[in-house]
């Protein structure tokens, strides 16, 4: 684990200097229910390496991040979810910890609601492009 961030919720949950409802632990993630749930279940997947990004996690620390928000949606009972993670303000993470929502949708108006503006009339060569310059880079 990095070294934990003193400002950090998430750190000090960890800690154990902020309680939570804790529904599971292991050596690198640590699960506990949403204080501020969308629905019941709405619960959290965090990493216990400190980092703000998706991308500052080493591979080994996010190992489990995944396989621990199924067993919420399975534990949760929801037969209908989402899994979210958000990276950056623009894209709505307000705590600068990685963490994996897993949020039961059990009807249209609890849960999540998403709005998906998608493009339906992509430029596929540009689309075409991109993959061509993405792929090398994996």
């Amino acid at each position: 684990m990095s070294a934990a961030s003193a400002a950090c919720i998430f750190c000090k949950i960890i800690k154990g200097e902020i309680p939570c409802h804790k529904l599971f632990e292991s050596e690198r993630v640590l699960a506990f229910l949403d204080i501020q749930p969308l629905s019941r279940g709405h619960a959290l997947v965090i990493p216990k390496f400190h980092g703000k990004l998706l991308t500052d996690i080493p591979d080994q620390d996010l190992s489990e991040l995944l396989p621990v928000a199924k067993k919420l949606a399975i534990a949760s009972g929801a037969t209908d979810f989402n899994i979210l993670q958000n990276n950056g303000r623009p894209a709505h993470q307000y705590v600068d910890h990685v963490h994996v929502h897993m949020i039961p949708k059990p009807n249209e108006t609890e849960g999540l609601g998403v709005g998906w503006p998608a493009d339906m009339n992509a430029d596929q060569a540009k689309l075409k492009a991109l993959c061509e310059e993405m792929k090398p880079k994996m």
